[in-house]
């Protein structure tokens, strides 16, 4: 029996399957964050320590782990030599490390085309036409990831130094965000220092909800998001009325918030990014498969 691995790794957690050739899935796993790009050690330990738990969960021994074929969608799999770094260390038959947004799509659109976005700690954009994936954005908050919980939780932030400078005027979200921080913005300046994405995103639930409330501060916030968001799903579409998946943390938010046109092509995904990676990793071990078969002896 031959068993293939399927990784969906991002800022805020990393989840594993095992599962078998045909790719049906026989046990999950969760562990912390995934994010090669700005924690490569542990971003790896995640990593082993999810497929080590999906493995006992499925009653599998470890030592088939040399044997699998796994595909890996992580944040962070698309720029530098994390990629590499990261596959050198593996000890999979054979790894492939694909941007996290690569199955996602396969996961929500399985055989169509079509444009999803992830909206979640970070976000990437990617669009399917003839068997042709093209992603947009996903370079990192500090430069890209528009729309993103690490993108907002940064804005309210600012906000929040801004009220308290007297710029902005305050209002029930930017008091509370104060209000941890001890009503202390050195504390916040100090804080963001070297601040993660995922620290960022922590404020993304806060917002979301003192958005529902009705806040100023947090519904300027949200609709600057989405517009961004519109403009990266623009550009994914390219004219073309394919159909739109979102998928992630901020998803529901955004989905409810996206103008009448995007809200037409809106529809659920088919499933999630885990099932996209285990079907990729199945698909690769038939084609090892075949082209071992077709071999001449």
């Amino acid at each position: 029996m031959h068993y293939v691995i399927g990784i969906d790794g991002g800022g805020t957690s990393c989840r594993a399957a095992i599962a078998t050739s045909d790719g049906r899935i026989l046990a999950q796993a969760r562990s912390g964050s995934a994010n090669i790009r700005t924690d490569m050690v542990g971003a790896h330990e995640s990593i082993m320590t999810a497929v080590a738990d999906a493995l006992s969960e499925a009653g599998l021994e470890h030592d088939l782990i040399p044997e699998t074929v796994a595909v890996l969608g992580l944040a962070g799999g698309n720029v530098g030599t994390y990629a590499v770094q990261l596959k050198a260390l593996l000890p999979f038959r054979e790894s492939i490390i694909v941007n996290d947004g690569v199955i996602a799509l396969q996961g929500a659109l399985g055989p169509h085309d079509g444009v999803i976005g992830i909206v979640g700690t970070g976000s990437v954009f990617v669009s399917r036409r003839n068997g042709m994936t093209h992603l947009i954005g996903g370079w990192g908050f500090q430069v890209g990831d528009l729309g993103s919980g690490a993108r907002l939780g940064r804005q309210l932030l600012e906000e929040t130094l801004l009220v308290h400078d007297g710029v902005r005027t305050s209002t029930a979200l930017t008091e509370k965000v104060m209000a941890a921080f001890d009503g202390d913005p050195r504390q916040i300046v100090e804080q963001v220092r070297d601040a993660t994405p995922g620290f960022y995103a922590s404020f993304a639930p806060m917002l979301v909800e003192a958005g529902e409330a009705g806040d100023v501060v947090a519904n300027a916030i949200l609709d600057s998001g989405c517009r961004d968001v519109e403009r990266m799903l623009d550009a994914a579409l390219a004219g073309i009325e394919d159909r739109i998946c979102l998928v992630g943390g901020l998803a529901a938010m955004y989905s409810r918030r996206l103008n009448p046109h995007h809200k037409e092509l809106l529809q659920p995904p088919l499933g999630d990014a885990l099932q996209g990676a285990v079907a990729m990793a199945a698909a690769r071990l038939r084609q090892a498969t075949d082209a071992s078969t077709a071999r001449p002896s």
